[in-house]
């Protein structure tokens, strides 16, 4: 056993020592992920301490569960949750699709430049930044000069204050999110789609399928991989909605929709000093999202033969 053990790790180096240019080339992103993402794993014990800045991590008392308990128990702690999960199911929902069928669309487009300026177009709202975007919400949106108002009021309807109703900001933040993004993750379906068999859309047409046959029985079988992967991931974050856009929209009067784990955390660890109580709810994130994220994995790798492991 310790012959084969010691041959094995002798293999391994000759493999290491044959293919050393590609563990060159592959070193600074292993050195990325180890510094900022793993080392900083090391302050995750403060959700369970009492932190004091002025003790640092290992002064500070320990508190154990004391932090979960508060947070499950506070009278903030559904509608956190609800918020949360709703709007990052509602993403999925609504922005997943959106994608494939562009790209699917895109693919489709025979004329080049034409193809060229349609993707243009459809990928420079990726580039602009969270501040540009709640800012044209702000104007387009507005009850008073919005033109979105203009045009309902000139359709003979009441204007309506999109950011101030809670019952409209998920949407309006959801929507608006699926514009911004659509034309940038429809890339990778864009690649899939390139790398498909041409000779198999050849037979197809031989045999007389239409366009939409050919985009259901073939499109749609090779595109099947990547959709399966990139929901896998998508439904990891379902509790990771992020911070920037939604604390730029929100306001007194749209809080109890608009307000979420990540927005709760900002006022508890930035401006309550909380900081044990903020990496508690943080880590009560992550460990959800990483629950959510084996279950679809293992729901996939089960149903078909495309999983992340």
């Amino acid at each position: 056993m310790r012959n084969a053990h010691g041959s094995r790790w002798r293999n391994r180096w000759k493999g290491i020592k044959r293919n050393w240019e590609l563990y060159l080339l592959i070193s600074p992103v292993l050195a990325f992920f180890i510094l900022f993402e793993y080392v900083p794993m090391y302050g995750v014990q403060i959700a369970f301490k009492n932190f004091f800045v002025t003790k640092g991590i290992w002064g500070s008392p320990w508190v154990g569960l004391e932090h979960f308990e508060r947070f499950f128990e506070s009278f903030y702690f559904w509608r956190l949750l609800g918020n949360t999960l709703f709007i990052g199911l509602y993403q999925i929902a609504a922005g997943f699709p959106v994608p494939i069928l562009l790209a699917l669309m895109l693919h489709e487009v025979g004329h080049k430049r034409f193809k060229q300026g349609i993707q243009t177009i459809l990928y420079a709202p990726h580039f602009l930044s969270t501040v540009v975007v709640v800012g044209l919400l702000l104007i387009f949106l507005s009850p008073q000069y919005g033109l979105v108002n203009h045009v309902l009021t000139l359709m003979g309807w009441q204007p309506i204050a999109f950011l101030t109703q809670p019952e409209w900001f998920k949407s309006v933040y959801v929507l608006s999110g699926v514009w911004q993004q659509m034309g940038w993750n429809s890339i990778i379906y864009l690649a899939a789609l390139a790398a498909i068999d041409p000779h198999l859309h050849e037979a197809a047409q031989v045999d007389g399928a239409s366009r939409l046959r050919r985009i259901w029985h073939i499109n749609l079988p090779g595109l099947r991989p990547t959709i399966v992967i990139l929901l896998i991931l998508n439904m990891g974050t379902v509790l990771g909605v992020g911070f920037e856009k939604i604390y730029l929209m929100q306001n007194s009067l749209n809080m109890q929709a608009s307000d979420v784990i990540a927005t709760h955390v900002y006022r508890s660890g930035i401006i309550g000093a909380e900081y044990g109580f903020s990496a508690a709810i943080g880590l009560f994130n992550s460990v959800v999202n990483f629950a959510v994220l084996v279950t679809v994995n293992a729901i996939a790798r089960k149903a078909g033969e495309t999983s992340l492991w």
